[in-house]
């Protein structure tokens, strides 16, 4: 790896769902993570599932705290927000040291969940949701 002057970062952006997440990942960190001005246990609150999955792709490489990140995410729920983060700190590992892919790939962090909410149809309650049947 090159030198670092202070301020330089690795980006990274992820989607989940609706949630689209932006990090920056500053190197020589003390491990602190930021999420649209918060620390990120007062923004996920109590939240233990959100912080692992959060955390998953350093855990992968066995980073710890050493990097610092910053996060803006919007749109989604907690649960479509942390999944984002998840995809956007795996693009910037990537993008930080790219002989990382294979055991981010192999994890599942680089692959973008396409998973969305299924469109309401015309005639019924909700996306699969008939109304009652009625026979007479």
């Amino acid at each position: 790896m090159a030198e670092f002057i202070k301020g330089e970062y690795y980006y990274g952006m992820g989607r989940r769902k609706t949630a689209v997440a932006r990090v920056r990942l500053f190197p020589n960190g003390d491990g602190t993570i930021i999420v649209n001005g918060k620390s990120v246990d007062s923004y996920f609150g109590t939240r233990d599932t959100h912080m692992a999955t959060i955390a998953s792709p350093l855990r992968v490489l066995d980073l710890g705290n050493s990097y610092t990140m910053t996060v803006r995410v919007v749109g989604g729920g907690t649960t479509g927000q942390a999944g984002a983060i998840r995809h956007a700190l795996a693009r910037a590992l990537v993008r930080m040291n790219p002989e990382s892919k294979p055991a981010l790939r192999k994890a599942g962090f680089l692959t973008r969940d396409p998973r969305m909410k299924e469109r309401k149809k015309p005639g019924l309650k909700r996306a699969r949701k008939a109304p009652q049947y009625t026979k007479r």
